[in-house]
Protein backbone atom coordinates (compact mmCIF):
# COMPACT_ATOMS: atom_id res chain seq x y z
CA UNK A 1 0.00 0.00 0.00
CA UNK A 2 1.15 3.08 -0.73
CA UNK A 3 1.15 6.35 1.06
CA UNK A 4 -0.33 9.48 0.35
CA UNK A 5 3.13 11.66 0.91
CA UNK A 6 6.46 11.65 -0.07
CA UNK A 7 8.45 12.83 2.96
CA UNK A 8 12.40 13.38 3.20
CA UNK A 9 14.89 13.59 5.78
CA UNK A 10 16.39 17.17 6.17
CA UNK A 11 17.62 20.11 8.04
CA UNK A 12 17.13 23.62 8.86
CA UNK A 13 19.50 25.94 7.62
CA UNK A 14 17.52 29.20 7.14
CA UNK A 15 14.56 30.83 8.94
CA UNK A 16 12.84 33.72 8.01
CA UNK A 17 9.77 34.57 8.62
CA UNK A 18 7.28 33.69 5.37
CA UNK A 19 9.52 30.24 5.17
CA UNK A 20 11.92 28.06 6.70
CA UNK A 21 14.93 26.28 4.18
CA UNK A 22 15.19 23.32 4.56
CA UNK A 23 18.04 21.09 3.05
CA UNK A 24 16.99 17.60 2.06
CA UNK A 25 19.73 14.88 0.29
CA UNK A 26 18.14 13.33 -2.89
CA UNK A 27 19.75 10.13 -3.58
CA UNK A 28 19.95 8.39 -6.53
CA UNK A 29 18.45 4.82 -6.75
CA UNK A 30 22.32 3.59 -6.94
CA UNK A 31 23.48 5.79 -4.04
CA UNK A 32 22.90 3.55 -1.43
CA UNK A 33 24.22 0.68 -2.97
CA UNK A 34 27.15 -1.04 -1.03
CA UNK A 35 29.49 -0.83 -4.20
CA UNK A 36 28.27 2.90 -4.97
CA UNK A 37 31.92 3.69 -3.76
CA UNK A 38 33.21 1.73 -6.67
CA UNK A 39 31.76 2.43 -9.69
CA UNK A 40 31.43 6.27 -9.49
CA UNK A 41 28.33 6.39 -10.75
CA UNK A 42 26.46 6.82 -7.76
CA UNK A 43 25.56 10.54 -6.37
CA UNK A 44 23.43 12.51 -4.10
CA UNK A 45 23.06 16.02 -4.27
CA UNK A 46 22.00 18.10 -1.71
CA UNK A 47 18.77 20.42 -2.55
CA UNK A 48 17.01 23.21 -0.28
CA UNK A 49 13.19 23.57 0.01
CA UNK A 50 11.65 26.42 1.08
CA UNK A 51 8.84 25.70 3.10
CA UNK A 52 6.16 28.11 4.18
CA UNK A 53 6.75 28.93 7.86
CA UNK A 54 4.46 27.04 10.56
CA UNK A 55 4.31 27.93 13.97
CA UNK A 56 6.45 25.93 16.34
CA UNK A 57 10.11 25.81 18.38
CA UNK A 58 12.39 25.57 14.84
CA UNK A 59 15.92 25.82 15.38
CA UNK A 60 18.63 26.31 13.01
CA UNK A 61 20.31 22.82 12.54
CA UNK A 62 17.34 21.15 13.77
CA UNK A 63 16.27 17.60 11.67
CA UNK A 64 12.77 17.59 10.23
CA UNK A 65 11.00 15.62 7.55
CA UNK A 66 9.52 17.38 4.64
CA UNK A 67 6.51 16.02 2.88
CA UNK A 68 4.42 16.47 -0.10
CA UNK A 69 1.25 15.04 -1.63
CA UNK A 70 2.29 12.16 -3.17
CA UNK A 71 -0.57 13.46 -6.40
CA UNK A 72 1.52 16.79 -6.66
CA UNK A 73 4.77 14.70 -7.10
CA UNK A 74 2.96 12.81 -9.98
CA UNK A 75 2.41 16.18 -11.29
CA UNK A 76 5.62 17.39 -11.23
CA UNK A 77 6.66 14.37 -12.65
CA UNK A 78 3.97 14.78 -16.24
CA UNK A 79 5.22 18.66 -15.85
CA UNK A 80 8.89 18.44 -16.22
CA UNK A 81 8.95 14.81 -18.06
CA UNK A 82 5.85 13.37 -20.07
CA UNK A 83 4.53 16.65 -21.41
CA UNK A 84 8.09 17.88 -22.69
CA UNK A 85 8.22 14.08 -24.54
CA UNK A 86 5.14 13.87 -25.80
CA UNK A 87 5.47 17.56 -27.48
CA UNK A 88 9.10 16.84 -28.39
CA UNK A 89 8.01 13.60 -30.37
CA UNK A 90 4.80 15.12 -31.64
CA UNK A 91 6.83 18.14 -33.37
CA UNK A 92 9.28 15.89 -34.73
CA UNK A 93 7.49 13.15 -36.37
CA UNK A 94 4.89 15.87 -37.26
CA UNK A 95 7.36 17.76 -39.16
CA UNK A 96 9.36 14.74 -40.55
CA UNK A 97 5.88 13.42 -42.28
CA UNK A 98 4.96 16.90 -43.75
CA UNK A 99 8.52 16.83 -45.34
CA UNK A 100 11.02 18.85 -42.99
CA UNK A 101 14.66 17.50 -43.13
CA UNK A 102 15.68 16.14 -39.96
CA UNK A 103 18.17 18.65 -39.08
CA UNK A 104 15.44 21.29 -39.31
CA UNK A 105 12.75 19.13 -37.69
CA UNK A 106 15.22 18.05 -34.49
CA UNK A 107 16.22 21.58 -34.23
CA UNK A 108 12.16 22.87 -34.51
CA UNK A 109 11.43 19.92 -32.15
CA UNK A 110 13.87 20.75 -29.44
CA UNK A 111 12.62 24.36 -29.84
CA UNK A 112 9.46 23.86 -29.12
CA UNK A 113 10.22 21.97 -25.93
CA UNK A 114 12.26 25.17 -24.94
CA UNK A 115 9.47 27.35 -25.62
CA UNK A 116 7.15 24.70 -23.37
CA UNK A 117 9.62 25.07 -20.29
CA UNK A 118 10.11 28.99 -20.80
CA UNK A 119 6.21 29.12 -20.42
CA UNK A 120 6.74 26.77 -17.02
CA UNK A 121 9.41 29.44 -16.41
CA UNK A 122 6.60 32.43 -16.46
CA UNK A 123 4.24 30.43 -15.02
CA UNK A 124 6.55 29.30 -11.66
CA UNK A 125 4.61 31.69 -9.12
CA UNK A 126 1.49 29.85 -9.97
CA UNK A 127 2.83 26.50 -9.86
CA UNK A 128 4.57 27.27 -6.29
CA UNK A 129 1.66 27.98 -4.74
CA UNK A 130 0.27 24.88 -5.89
CA UNK A 131 3.27 22.89 -4.72
CA UNK A 132 3.07 23.11 -0.73
CA UNK A 133 5.27 21.39 1.51
CA UNK A 134 5.15 21.30 5.12
CA UNK A 135 7.28 20.03 7.77
CA UNK A 136 7.15 17.95 10.99
CA UNK A 137 9.52 17.41 13.98
CA UNK A 138 11.93 14.09 13.44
Amino acid sequence: MTTPEISHSGKIVDIQPDFITVEIVAESACASCHAAGLCHTADAAHKQIAVPFTFGDWQIGQEVRVFLKRSMGFKAVWLSYAIPLVILLAVLLGLLELGFGELSAALLAIGAVCFYYLGLLFFRDKLRNEYSFYIKEK
